[in-house]
């Protein structure tokens, strides 16, 4: 099993409350060594140094906790999950959440269910549909405290697919990359159509002069029922 080396991000987690039990570093060591050894047969991550595993995607996830702070026992959807980040390690440092993983490609979700039954995480649902059909479905719109998602699809195309999984008063949490203040600006008109307010945007340092910038938007009014739109719709036309 590949040893991750969590000492090294353990002081700074501490600085902000985040405590890596010796379970959480276990689950976390297993989690990281099926990624590396399914990367060998399927397209998971482009990251396969250990040490950028620990700091781009395990600390990375685990920034999530110094400015956000779920009460206990909060429900999360991570939207478009891919390997699991960030909705699997929020899980594991904070095993009280209920979380959704969302995937339209079932291969990751078979990935990431492994991971759950070698790690034994309880309290995950992995879920095979398409954002869209997920967000318009009545299990599960506008039932999540958070939705969160890290992906390279623009703020107003993001908002869309993921504003609808959250309740009003809860908080759609997008993570990107240090150039997110336009994307935040451009992102007002189709947050406001979209039931949210503002952005606000907090920017963290991820290692050395890498940023990471987690974009807010907190739920203020009920979603109107026409969206999400087909993707078609979302891509050619953004809010």
């Amino acid at each position: 099993m590949t040893d991750f080396h969590f000492e090294k991000i353990e002081k700074n987690c501490a600085g902000f409350g985040v405590i890596l039990s010796l379970e959480a570093k276990e689950k976390l060591n297993i989690y990281g060594t099926l990624l590396l050894e399914w990367n060998k047969k399927m397209n998971l991550t482009a990251i396969t140094d250990p040490e950028e595993v620990l700091y781009k995607h395990f600390y990375d996830c685990i920034l999530f906790f110094k400015n956000i702070k779920p009460p206990r026992g909060a429900s999360l959807i991570d939207v478009g999950t891919g390997a699991g980040f960030p909705g699997a390690v929020l899980k594991i440092i904070r095993p009280d959440l209920s979380v959704t993983l969302l995937d339209s490609l079932n291969k990751r979700l078979v990935f990431l269910n492994e991971v759950i039954k070698s790690a034994g995480i309880d309290g995950v649902l992995t879920l095979h549909m398409r954002a869209e059909d997920a967000g318009r479905n009545p299990e599960f719109r506008e039932k999540y405290d958070f939705a969160c998602a890290r992906a390279v699809a623009s703020l107003p195309v993001l908002s869309e697919y993921c504003l609808p999984f959250v309740k009003k008063g809860g908080l759609f949490v997008a993570l990107k990359g240090p150039s997110a203040g336009e994307e935040a600006a451009a992102a007002e008109r189709a947050a406001g159509m979209l039931g949210a307010g503002k952005p606000d945007i907090i920017c963290e340092t991820l290692t050395g002069n890498e940023q990471r910038t987690f974009i807010l938007l907190k739920k203020i009014s009920q979603t109107p029922t026409k969206y999400p739109r087909k993707p078609s719709e979302i891509s050619k036309q953004p809010l």
